[in-house]
């Protein structure tokens, strides 16, 4: 997943790039990039009031504003995308400002999270290990040794 996030985007990118510049010539292209990061934090301006509103009436009615963190933190990875210099992070961007795609996303992590978890016990989760045991304590019924080494 990594690998894929470092090198295969930028790779699709590229290609992308050379395509549309071929296309459309330099000028227009990176006008059309500068327009799509432009009309991404009018978005994300306009959107993100509207969830931080909908948070706050939550709050008002004594709800925990769930839903409104997710669309919100939807809305953070959608604008850093439409941020992200590219055509293929600028169509992935624009979908996630559509609320009904930010849900459908929403609930495959979820799904994704609750599979996960509830086979979390064949997975080394890089905790602490716990050995269970019992024990006895034997310090007031024996005296104590000398553990000392004669030499």
């Amino acid at each position: 997943m990594i690998f894929f996030l470092f090198v295969a985007i930028p790779i699709i990118e590229i290609a992308i790039f050379i395509q549309v510049g071929g296309w459309l010539g330099v000028l227009p292209t990176v006008g059309l990039i500068v327009l799509t990061a432009l009309v991404g934090t009018l978005l994300l301006r306009w959107q993100g009031m509207a969830t931080l509103g909908r948070a706050r009436a939550a709050i008002d009615r004594g709800a925990m504003p769930v839903a409104e963190l997710v669309h919100g933190l939807f809305l953070l990875v959608a604008g850093l995308l439409l941020l992200t210099p590219g055509f293929a992070t600028d169509l992935l961007g624009l979908l996630l400002f559509i609320p009904a795609i930010r849900l459908s996303v929403g609930g495959i992590i979820l799904h994704r999270l609750i599979r996960q978890q509830q086979s979390g016990s064949k997975q080394d989760r890089g905790g602490p290990i716990v050995i269970d045991g019992e024990y006895e304590d034997i310090s007031r019924t024996d005296p104590p040794k000398d553990h000392r080494i004669d030499r």
